[in-house]
């Protein structure tokens, strides 16, 4: 995840302010900064595409670089510094589902196609024993995560024993094996119907949501009552027409995407923004990314190593600020994650 030091930010800051900035102009402005070390803050946003270079030699002057509103570099620390956030979006802003094109730069697809080809020539060496192993690894990691980031208190190993062997844990609640479970029983869904997952329809996003909430005591189905979300003051829509109408331009939408990297994080974004269930949106969302990757043989991600607090920053993030930028990074770190720890035996 991009993390620029303070001094970074006050270049991006100055360059952003000033519309275009020289090397010279930049260096005055931080005073007791050497040329060299302008020079190599410039690169590292220049590798971050958080600004362009323009002009030619003496000429050359530094411009933000934003094709995408949505994309912008927020200070993650600062902004959540307090709870009093001076939000963009206090209500649902139903532009941002026409809005999210361009999720991906050309060169963040390429190394995305790049780990994704790496996965599908190692599983077509493997064994099929072997890969049903890594899948099932999988599974129960995903499983247990996606719980987890939910306030589940199961362990990994507490896990593994509930989906292979249908013991449950001692001390914990019977709806967090409930929970944990449905997350299996929703895996094995996608799995078996991964084809269908090429064209989203709104059976289908409920199917799975019906399948994630099983037996925890809430209603299937899009919502007919208000929710609140926990740490945001963002409010979704109240009305179940207007949920409707927005799941509708949803599904539209992503079906439209051209690549299915960006089909996952619009789906795990936007379900978790709209809240369109009573409760299970971001499981839902999550499994739902999934489906999109696994149906273009894609490797589907199990979020193992994902810091749950930068998770949820980063939700809440796109609910106030429309911004993706975050997610969008925690997605490749996990998409390379998962590439780089499975099915390598």
């Amino acid at each position: 995840m991009t993390k620029l030091t303070k001094r970074q930010i006050e270049i991006l800051d100055f360059i952003k302010k000033s519309s275009g900035a020289s090397n010279q102009e930049i260096k005055n402005y931080l005073k007791n900064i050497s040329r060299v070390t302008v020079i190599r803050d410039l690169n590292f946003l220049l590798e971050n595409n958080l600004i362009k270079q323009k002009g030619e030699g003496r000429g050359v002057y530094y411009k933000e670089k934003v094709e995408q509103d949505f994309l912008r570099y927020i200070d993650v620390d600062k902004y959540f510094q307090s709870d009093e956030r001076q939000i963009k979006f206090e209500r649902f802003n139903f532009d941002i589902i026409k809005d999210l094109k361009d999720i991906f730069s050309s060169k963040e697809l390429v190394n995305l196609q790049n780990l994704n080809r790496q996965y599908q020539e190692r599983i077509k060496k493997l064994p099929d024993s072997i890969v049903k192993k890594e899948f099932e690894r999988l599974t129960i990691e995903l499983s247990w995560k996606s719980s987890k980031i939910e306030g589940n208190t199961y362990s990994l190993i507490d896990t593994e024993i509930l989906i292979k062997e249908h013991q449950e844990a001692i001390g914990h609640k019977k709806e967090e094996a409930i929970m944990i479970l449905n997350h299996k029983k929703a895996i094995d869904y996608i799995s078996d119907k991964k084809s269908d997952f090429k064209k989203l329809t709104l059976g289908k996003i409920e199917n799975v949501h019906s399948l994630i909430v099983d037996g925890l005591n809430i209603g299937s189905g899009l919502r007919k009552n208000p929710v609140r979300i926990t740490g945001t003051q963002y409010l979704p829509m109240d009305n179940q027409h207007q949920i409707r109408e927005a799941m509708e331009k949803v599904i539209q939408e992503v079906n439209k995407l051209p690549d299915y990297f960006s089909k996952a994080v619009f789906i795990m974004t936007i379900i978790s923004y709209i809240q369109p269930f009573a409760d299970g949106n971001k499981r839902t969302s999550r499994l739902l990314g999934n489906a999109l990757l696994m149906s273009d043989n894609i490797c589907p991600l199990s979020f193992r190593s994902i810091n749950e607090v930068d998770y949820k920053k980063s939700v809440i993030l796109f609910y106030e600020q429309n911004n993706l930028r975050m997610f969008k990074e925690l997605f490749i770190e996990q998409f390379k994650f998962v590439v780089e720890n499975y099915f390598l035996t």
